[in-house]
């Protein structure tokens, strides 16, 4: 079997930007709710047998409190906001499993699925549909893969070392060095994308890289610059590391096949009528489709 993790928070966010508003008998703004609804039932018409989908259910997390930046709330639109919940109950009522999260963050529970799923030999392939850049440290093989759903785009193992230059075991320390300025973060000074790339897929992790650059022997700009700034910022690299790191000790379900869609529960067909009854009238679109 396949299994489809979905990113419910980064599919709210596209649909919400992507689609013109609509509001139901309530006045409530439902558009991206409805989106992401028809987008789902749609995967599973096309044959996805067992699907979950995570949701950032309160976007502050454990995060919060380890570092003051990390992303919040603060700033998201309340129209788009108020949709986490309603989107939770639709999909519940549509049949599909919904991880609603509150200590963690969504790609935390994607994570952690992806790597209970990973343990059943009858799961052929995991498929985590988000394109966020932390999901890539899970990625394994071509049996766990990432896939962008806006582009179609499938990104194994081969595909994260071409994309950023290093295993996906190393994605954690590779953002800590560059940074994640839509988790808040900012990275090392000085580390970029190119010089993070080259020293760790020689060292693979923070700890291994040597402080005296002249054991480094790769490609790195003002390498002398770079192993004295993270000499002197270990720790906050190290912090960065913890943050990128996805938590994948959360558990969610007992086996695979609580995952199954089996059909929508009673009131599913009352939910959906509303919905398809919303009043629909133009938004000005600032072309964002994600928070990351």
């Amino acid at each position: 079997m396949d299994l489809y993790l979905v990113d419910g928070t980064y599919e709210l966010f596209r649909h919400y930007y992507a689609l013109p508003s609509a509001r139901d008998e309530n006045g409530r703004e439902v558009a991206a709710v409805r989106g992401v609804l028809r987008s789902l039932l749609g995967m599973i018409k096309g044959g996805s047998t067992h699907i979950a989908v995570a949701t950032d259910h309160v976007i502050e997390s454990f995060r919060n409190q380890l570092w003051p930046d990390y992303k919040t709330s603060e700033g998201v639109e309340p129209d788009l906001l108020a949709q986490f919940p309603l989107l939770e109950e639709v999909l519940s009522a549509a049949g599909i499993v919904v991880w609603p999260m509150v200590e963690f963050e969504a790609d935390d529970a994607l994570a952690a699925a992806a790597a209970a799923a990973a343990r059943d030999e009858r799961v052929q392939h995991v498929i985590i549909c988000t394109p966020d850049k932390d999901l890539a440290q899970m990625v394994r093989g071509a049996r766990i893969v990432q896939l962008n759903r806006r582009t179609g785009v499938t990104v194994d193992e081969p595909g994260v070392i071409k994309k950023f230059g290093v295993a996906p075991e190393s994605i954690p320390d590779y953002l800590a060095l560059v940074g994640d300025s839509a988790d808040g973060y900012p990275g090392l000074p000085g580390w970029g994308a190119k010089s993070s790339a080259a020293v760790l897929a020689k060292f693979l992790h923070l700890e291994s890289i040597p402080a005296d650059s002249r054991q480094w022997r790769v490609n790195a700009t003002n390498a002398t610059a770079l192993a004295a700034t993270l000499c002197r910022e270990k720790d906050r690299a190290l912090l960065f590391r913890t943050l990128a790191t996805l938590r994948t000790d959360i558990a969610l379900f007992d086996d695979v096949d609580q995952l199954r869609w089996n059909g929508p529960k009673p009131g599913f067909d009352a939910i959906a009528a509303g919905l398809d009854a919303a009043t629909t009238s133009s938004r000005r679109v600032d072309g964002r489709g994600s928070r990351r």
